[in-house]
C-alpha cells in the first residue's frame, strides 16, 4: 500500500504554483534542501518521477507529478474541511447529520422541522431518511443514521431516548359516518365497522394488542402501508382508520376530500414520539442542534393547534 503523509500532500500540491524550488520553500516554510528530500521520498513511494529538478530551469511537474498534485490538492482540502468539522469552529457547527423519521408522520415533521433549521446552522448538511422500525432500528445499529424519530412503542432495549411531544390514537371516519356525530367512541363501537389498517412495525401491532387487550376482534377490510392512503380509503367511505394524533394535520385527504376526526375513549395507546440512538454512542453537536430544534418546532406545532 502506498502511504503518503499529509505533509507531503501539502508539499506536492502547491510545487505546480512556483517556478523554483526557493520560492515553493519559501511559502511552504521550509528548507529548499528539505523541500528536495520530501520529494525525493514522495518519488520513491510513487516509483516515477514527478517533477524535474534544475538549478538554471527550476522546476517542472512531469505529466505524472501534475496528475499526482491535483489530486493531492483535493485531499488537502477535504482534510482541511474535515478538521474544520471535527470538532465545531468559531462557534459554528459544519459536517453532516442524517436523521430517521417514522413514515407516518414524516410529511408532519419533516417539512416543519427543516423550514428553519437552515438559517440556524447553514453549514450542517442534513439527510433524511423516512422508514418504519423495520427499516430505522437497523439503521440505527449500522451507525448510518445520528438518530431517528419514531413513536416509543414496542421499542428495544438499548437506546437512548428523547420526548418530543405526546400523542394518542384517534378514529379516522368518513364525515357522513353515523359515528361521526359522536365527539368520542370506544373501540367497542368501532369492532363491527371495517378497519383499514395501518400496516407498519409498529403499528400493526399495537392495533391488534389495543383489540385483543379489550376482548374483541377488529373486522379488516384492507391493509396499507401508507397513512396517505389509509386517510384516502376513509375519505372515499371504505372503512374507518385508527392512526395517532399529528401534528399540522389537515382534516382532509389527498384528493382534498374531508374526513372526521374523533377521540377514542377512554384515551387509547397514550405514547409519545421520541428521538432515540443507541445508548453507547453520543449525539453529535449536529444531532443535538437538530434534535433540540426539533422539539422546540413540534411543541410550538401543538399549541397552535
Amino acid at each position: 500500500m502506498l502511504r503518503f503523509s499529509l505533509r507531503q500532500l501539502e508539499l506536492m500540491a502547491e510545487l505546480p504554483r512556483h517556478p523554483t524550488l526557493g520560492s515553493a520553500s519559501a511559502e511552504l516554510r521550509i528548507s529548499e534542501s528539505a523541500l528536495s528530500q520530501a520529494i525525493t521520498a514522495v518519488e520513491r513511494i510513487a516509483g516515477e518521477q514527478l517533477c524535474v529538478r534544475r538549478k538554471s530551469h527550476g522546476i517542472h511537474m512531469t505529466p505524472a507529478g501534475q496528475y499526482f498534485a491535483d489530486k493531492a490538492r483535493r485531499i488537502v482540502a477535504d482534510a482541511l474541511e474535515l478538521g474544520s468539522t471535527f470538532p465545531r469552529t468559531e462557534g459554528r457547527l459544519r459536517g453532516p447529520v442524517a436523521i430517521g423519521c417514522f413514515a407516518s408522520f414524516a410529511s408532519h415533521v419533516v417539512p416543519s422541522v427543516l423550514e428553519g433549521f437552515p438559517a440556524l446552522h447553514p453549514e450542517i448538511d442534513v439527510s433524511v431518511r423516512v422508514g418504519t422500525h423495520d427499516d430505522l432500528l437497523p439503521a440505527l445499529e449500522n451507525g448510518e443514521l445520528d438518530l431517528a424519530i419514531v413513536y416509543d412503542l414496542l421499542l428495544p432495549t438499548g437506546l437512548a431516548k428523547r420526548h418530543i411531544y405526546e400523542t394518542r390514537l384517534e378514529v379516522v371516519l368518513h364525515p357522513d359516518h353515523p359515528l361521526a356525530a359522536r365527539k368520542s367512541l370506544s373501540i367497542r363501537d368501532l369492532e363491527d365497522e371495517p378497519l383499514i389498517n395501518y400496516d407498519s412495525s409498529p403499528s400493526t401491532e399495537n392495533t391488534r394488542r389495543l383489540f385483543a387487550d379489550a376482548g374483541l376482534h377488529p373486522k379488516l377490510a384492507y391493509s396499507l402501508p401508507q397513512v396517505v392512503l389509509v386517510n384516502a380509503m376513509v375519505g372515499r367511505g371504505l372503512g374507518y382508520g385508527l392512526l395517532m394524533a399529528r401534528p399540522n394535520n389537515p382534516s382532509m385527504t389527498l384528493e382534498g376530500l374531508p374526513v372526521a376526526i374523533r377521540d377514542l375513549e377512554p384515551p387509547n395507546s397514550p405514547s409519545a414520539v421520541v428521538a432515540i440512538w443507541p445508548q453507547a454512542s453520543t449525539l453529535s453537536p449536529r444531532a443535538e442542534a437538530f434534535l433540540g430544534h426539533s422539539i422546540d418546532v413540534m411543541r410550538g406545532a401543538w399549541n397552535r393547534d
